[in-house]
């Protein structure tokens, strides 16, 4: 579908174009007229979809057209800051011919935003985005002032779930006005997400787009590994790949983090680290230095795995299997994003070879497995014992779109 069909303003229309987008994706062409009709919505699609339009679309479009106060009208509730900060920027580049404002509220910041934040709740931005944490500090001091609000998303739901929020999302929605327009969207649909939508949605329509999968065009291997060869397989595989300007290196902890920059620095590989240890001003710019190209190995942990809008990530390595099959399509969704082509690689040593086998049933196919390019006699035996296999049911990969008769209570 082409975006001129839509119906979004003159504005919107020219600013989508400039962009050079054209065609919807499957999940904006669904969403974007249900959220436009003015009814509730959950809304799943995989990571790199155009959901964050799906949403920022309509929004832009209905605050644009009923301009008639200066409160909050819609709050944008997400797990992470990095999240936070690229909606932002989202916002503010698709309405740059629109008298809309919008603002970040999240935590970890030297406490210098505070007073921009307290202002802007009180006197009123049309658009906040806010993580739970930080906003709930707000909200305990008394002076948030969330009367006039219309439009309620919460975006990434279920790694908000995942990640303890719940609770703080019900004492935020509890601060709400009972009318509003809901939408919650979310990579995947498991029961939790299910079960909180029916407490905070109002008979909303259902969309399902190709769930827990990663893009088409991501090309996917697995290596069998010993921990002690995992260094020396990345440089035996980036060794020649002088073409690739931005590779993305996932791994568990902020321990491992700094163990490997260490390792491919005195390879002289030019990696760079960022965790949550960073402070934000010191995160932002390694981003952007990784973005223009100055860096070209980042190692991360999952911090990043949702909330990073780059685009052109060559290839992306999980140094571990991730402790969630779930977070395997967000760490590959960080490459391939736009129908762009893209490589995802994951060390799987002998011990995580049930938990790959997991996302292999999540994703509904079997990723090739390598030899070490360097010792294929060293190669361990793919062998996933009994008590490590998954038997839920696969999950359905095909996308379907119906409503959903839910309430909000």
């Amino acid at each position: 579908m082409d975006f001129s069909s839509l119906n979004l303003s003159n504005e919107l229309q020219e600013a989508v174009s400039f962009m050079g987008f054209t065609k919807t994706t499957p999940i904006q062409e669904f969403a974007i007229p249900v959220i436009m009709k003015g009814r509730d919505l959950i809304a799943s699609a995989q990571t790199g979809t155009g959901k964050t339009a799906a949403f920022v679309l309509p929004l832009l479009d209905m605050i644009n057209k009923d301009n008639t106060h200066k409160k909050v009208k819609a709050l944008i509730v997400v797990p992470t800051r990095e999240l936070a900060l690229q909606i932002d920027r989202d916002i503010q580049g698709i309405s740059y011919f629109l008298p809309v404002t919008s603002l970040p509220v999240y935590g970890g910041g030297d406490g210098s935003e505070w007073t921009q934040e307290r202002k802007a709740l009180t006197e009123g931005v049309d658009i906040v985005i806010a993580t739970p944490g930080k906003l709930l500090a707000h909200i305990k001091l008394g002076y948030v002032d969330f009367s006039r609000l219309q439009y309620y998303i919460l975006d990434e739901a279920d790694k908000m779930l995942d990640m303890g929020f719940y609770d703080d999302i019900m004492r935020i929605t509890n601060q709400l006005p009972k009318k509003r327009q809901t939408m919650m969207f979310s990579a995947t649909m498991p029961p939790k997400i299910k079960q909180m939508a029916q407490q905070l949605l109002n008979n909303p329509e259902e969309i399902n787009i190709n769930l827990s999968k990663p893009a088409e065009g991501v090309l996917q291997a697995a290596y069998p590994v010993h921990d002690k060869d995992k260094i020396r397989l990345i440089s035996h595989l980036l060794k020649d790949k002088l073409d690739y300007k931005r590779i993305l290196i996932f791994t568990a902890t902020k321990v491992q983090v700094n163990e490997i920059v260490r390792s491919l620095n005195k390879m002289g590989m030019n990696a760079h680290g960022i965790s949550s240890d960073f402070a934000q001003s010191e995160r932002q710019d390694i981003l952007n230095r990784f973005k223009a190209a100055r860096i070209r190995i980042l190692v991360a942990t999952d911090v990043l795995s949702r909330g990073i809008d780059i685009k052109n990530i060559d290839i992306i390595i999980n140094y571990e299997v991730p402790r969630d099959a779930e977070d395997y399509v967000h760490r590959v969704g960080r490459t391939a994003r736009a129908e762009q082509s893209g490589i995802a690689l994951t060390l799987v040593n002998p011990t995580q070879m049930g938990d790959f086998e997991k996302i292999e049933k999540l994703i509904e196919q079997t990723v090739r497995k390598q030899k070490l390019p360097f010792a294929p006699d060293k190669t361990p035996a793919w062998n996933v014992t009994q008590k490590h296999r998954h038997h839920g049911k696969p999950r359905n990969k095909s996308f379907h779109h119906k409503k959903k008769n839910s309430r909000r209570k």
